[in-house]
């Protein structure tokens, strides 16, 4: 630890630091250990005794090398110059071979005004393992905004981002996201909607790469640098379906404007919130500024943020694909909307990352890189957008679910045991009609009712899981026969039926897998029951209510979701505004309806004998018929065409509200039976009625060997009919990490 008392540090400005670093370049550029340097705050080891107290010094022989894992900004860091090294020289190694002195980084770099700026050398080894191929998800919300994973081709390959937020520059309205995302100008862009791609718009000519240093930060001098602003805008083909909301984040705040005359060393160590396209929310806190992460020919790339992880703890959750996201001031003290959810105020778009490791560490440590947003939008002279289509929760979407979870739990039959158990976690399965009739926005990192697990938490960090929430049931096969038509025979209900039918009409990407999820979770109900886990079923019982509401939305289970034609944009949006828009505009009426709707009682499965997980997903497919014979697809595509323009969400909801109403309770009548045949299955264990605590279901349901999720392709039946992995299945479509210098 440097002996503070020599000299007074904590005058030292941004201004400051970046002049001594650029004094000293040519001496750090012919370090050969030396992989990059920012501006920041001394790094304390956690380990060091004295590190309490800053009057205080450990002999450096003592401490070992300083690692991003073992060190971290305490409230008296002092400011410095971060300097990233491949090698840390112990005094024996300089000892045996003096040579090595020439490689030491000094201690302090002198200036000829007499400013003093301490170093801070940090050992890391940047991990070079291979790229791999991101594995975005699908979203099933038509309305778009930031956090969306977006698509566009060249040469031959993908490029995956994520859509940062909405800008406009006075008469267009544009996405903001990467120039690398974007591509030349002209590139048409897609998003994943279910089953199809959707063109977004196409790259504007307006794009930002790489310039001098001096020019993006007028009065700051770095003669050999280049400012990476990796910027680019998808000009919009339609703005009515899109919102300013960042998905996950909610309504944006004011942008936080950093230029030479805000930026100050009091960002060091704040926390920020992203919400990425693959990885989903992030979190982190700014490392560094002005990180130089390469250097090629005399010339120094840099980039305004280096963000990493809050604590050793807890990964950065960065994947390739999160180019393009918008990280937030994660701020309590952040505005308040009208929906009582805090307005966050975006400070940088992620361009890139790397991975970088230290000794001893078990694992890698991920950085983001950013661009300070206020610079991108004046060099590119555009605004940010903050209000436009904005109100819908922080995860627009189905609330059906929640209520279809809580309103199955009364359903029970009441002579069983079972029914206390789950009536007692009502509240956590679902949410109270009183509470859902106002349902605030979800907010970051609280917990998610069990029912919407699969869309709020497992949607990003679990890309397989998207074939679980449908199956176009009424398309025809290769023979002509339609998933429902095929399974009029039960033994038909099998994966390997389903992958044959999928092989036959070629379609290998996106084959719908609702009824084997079901039966995956029932199984393991059955053996959380078997042995009297009530913690574990309750959680999987309460998850599972997600699939089965899907299984009782018609356009969830058909090839009409988006329309007759889904190339046709005008009449592509039926899902949206009929499972979204009508239903959350007339939701506190829907909930009234829904108990007294009058769909059939729906019979046990199973009764005299021990319910298996093929029985209930026959239930599943089951519902799903009676589903599309009540109210079939094409009902609600024709009545969605019939009634374009004004007045249409009200049209929809006279003349489709009593069948849907009876489709969510035929749906909450089919879940009860599951939940009682899989515990009866399980031997009826008497549970009692424990109310759970949220934050032990939550750290269940956060696990990635919890229920794991796996695509139709990687399941099969093993012995005594139990669905099964594959050999070789990789569960929740997990990708290896890699570094990146923003590339997607």
């Amino acid at each position: 630890m440097l002996d503070t008392r020599r000299h007074d540090f904590s005058s030292l400005s941004v201004r400051d630091l970046l002049e001594a670093r650029e004094a000293y370049h040519v001496h750090l550029a012919h370090l050969s250990q030396v992989y990059a340097t920012a501006i920041g705050k001394y790094l304390i080891r956690k380990g060091d005794e004295n590190s309490s107290d800053p009057r205080h010094r450990t002999d450096p022989a003592e401490l070992g090398p300083r690692t991003l894992d073992n060190c971290d900004v305490r409230d008296w860091s002092w400011p410095c110059v971060l300097v990233f090294v491949r090698h840390w020289f112990t005094p024996k190694e300089i000892q045996a071979n003096p040579a090595l002195a020439t490689e030491l980084v000094p201690s302090f770099l002198y200036l000829p005004d007499g400013r003093v700026v301490p170093t801070c050398v940090v050992q890391v080894d940047p991990d070079v393992r291979p790229e791999t191929s991101p594995a975005t998800p699908d979203f099933k919300s038509d309305l778009v905004g930031g956090g969306f994973p977006i698509r566009s081709s060249a040469q031959g390959r993908t490029h995956v981002g994520s859509i940062g937020c909405l800008v406009t520059d006075g008469e267009s309205v544009f996405a903001l996201t990467n120039r690398h995302v974007a591509g030349s100008p002209g590139q048409v862009i897609y998003a994943g909607f279910k089953n199809q791609a959707r063109r977004l718009g196409v790259s504007d000519p307006r794009q930002l790469g790489k310039v001098p240093f001096e020019e993006a930060y007028p009065g700051w001098t770095a003669h050999r640098s280049v400012s990476n602003l990796d910027a680019g805008l998808i000009r919009l083909d339609d703005v009515a379906g899109w919102t300013a909301q960042v998905y996950g984040i909610g309504e944006i705040g004011d942008v936080v404007d950093l230029n030479v005359d805000t930026f100050r060393l009091d960002l060091i160590d704040c926390p920020l919130v992203a919400f990425g396209a693959v990885s989903g929310m992030m979190k982190g806190r700014i490392l560094g500024l002005f990180y130089r992460y390469k250097s090629v020919g005399g010339t120094d790339y840099v980039t305004d943020l280096v963000i990493a992880p809050r604590d050793g703890e807890t990964a950065l959750n960065n994947y390739p694909g999160d180019s393009g996201a918008i990280w937030f001031e994660d701020e309590a003290s952040a505005p308040i909307n009208a929906n009582g959810a805090r307005k966050l105020r975006p400070v940088a778009l992620e361009w890139g990352g790397q991975v970088l490791l230290a000794p001893g560490a078990r694992t890698a440590t991920q950085l983001a890189l950013g661009i300070c947003l206020s610079t991108i939008c004046r060099t590119l002279d555009v605004e940010v957008i903050p209000d436009w289509n904005v109100g819908h929760t922080e995860y627009w979407g189905e609330w059906g679910h929640v209520k279809i979870g809580s309103y199955a739990t009364s359903l029970i039959e009441p002579e069983l045991s079972l029914a206390a158990s789950m009536e007692a976690n009502a509240d956590v399965i679902g949410v109270d009609d009183a509470v859902l009739k106002t349902l605030p926005p979800h907010k970051n990192g609280t917990f998610s009712p069990l029912a919407d697990v699969a869309d709020l938490v497992w949607r990003f960090g679990r890309p397989s899981d998207e074939s679980n929430h449908f199956a176009d049931m009424d398309k025809p096969g290769k023979d002509g026969r339609t998933l429902l038509e095929l399974c009029a025979d039960p033994a038909n209900v099998d994966p390997g039926v389903w992958n044959a039918y999928y092989d036959g009409i070629g379609e290998n990407k996106k084959r719908g897998a609702l009824p084997f999820r079901v039966w995956q979770i029932a199984e393991a109900m059955i053996g959380y029951a078997e042995n009297n886990r009530a913690l574990e079923f309750v959680c999987a019982a309460g998850i599972v209510a997600h699939y089965v509401g899907d299984a009782c939305q018609p356009l969830h289970i058909s090839q009409y979701h988006h329309g007759r034609d889904p190339t046709d944009k005008t009449h592509s949006k039926v899902h949206s505004i009929y499972e979204t828009t009508m239903v959350a505009k007339h939701g506190a009426a829907l909930l009234e309806m829904i108990s007294n709707a009058g769909a059939a009682d729906v019979p046990p499965i199973e009764p005299g004998g021990k319910p298996s997980g093929h029985a209930i997903a026959v239930a599943v497919v089951a519902l799903m018929q009676r589903t599309v014979d009540r109210l079939p697809p094409l009902t609600i595509v024709d009545a969605f065409n019939d009634h374009m323009g004004a007045g249409q969400t009200e049209e929809l909801w006279n003349e489709l509200k009593d069948k849907t109403a009876a489709c969510m309770q035929d749906g909450a009548k089919t879940l009860a039976r599951i939940w009682e045949a899989a515990w009866r299955a399980g031997g009826s264990p008497d549970f009692g009625s424990v109310a759970f605590a949220e934050d032990d279901l939550a750290a269940l349901y956060s696990r990635k060997s919890f229920l794991p999720s796996y695509t139709l392709d990687q399941l099969t039946t093993g012995a005594d009919h139990h669905i099964v992995p594959i050999d070789g299945a990789i569960a929740n479509g997990q990708v290896a990490f890699r570094p990146r210098h923003g590339t997607t």
